[in-house]
């Protein structure tokens, strides 16, 4: 005797409930990347940023030496 239809397991519902199983893990998936990226970019904007102001800090620094240099060049002309 075969078993009742509602005790068969239906391929349908079980390929259905594997896709379905899977999206949840591609949506994880997704969820996390963009998240990661999201932190990546904010990060990339740090840096950038921290990278504009060491080279504007770079170049005051640079005028300063050659300003110095300018200034003993005169005292050495002078003296």
């Amino acid at each position: 005797m075969s078993a009742p239809e509602s005790v068969k397991p239906d391929p349908v519902k079980q390929e259905l409930a594997a896709i379905g199983e899977q999206l949840d893990r591609l949506l994880e998936v997704v969820r996390r990347l963009t998240e990661e990226n999201r932190s990546l970019r904010h990060s990339q904007e740090q840096l950038a940023n921290e990278r504009a102001g060491l080279m504007a800090r770079n170049e005051q620094a640079r005028s300063r030496v050659e300003a110095m240099i300018q200034r003993l060049k005169a005292l050495e002309n002078n003296g």
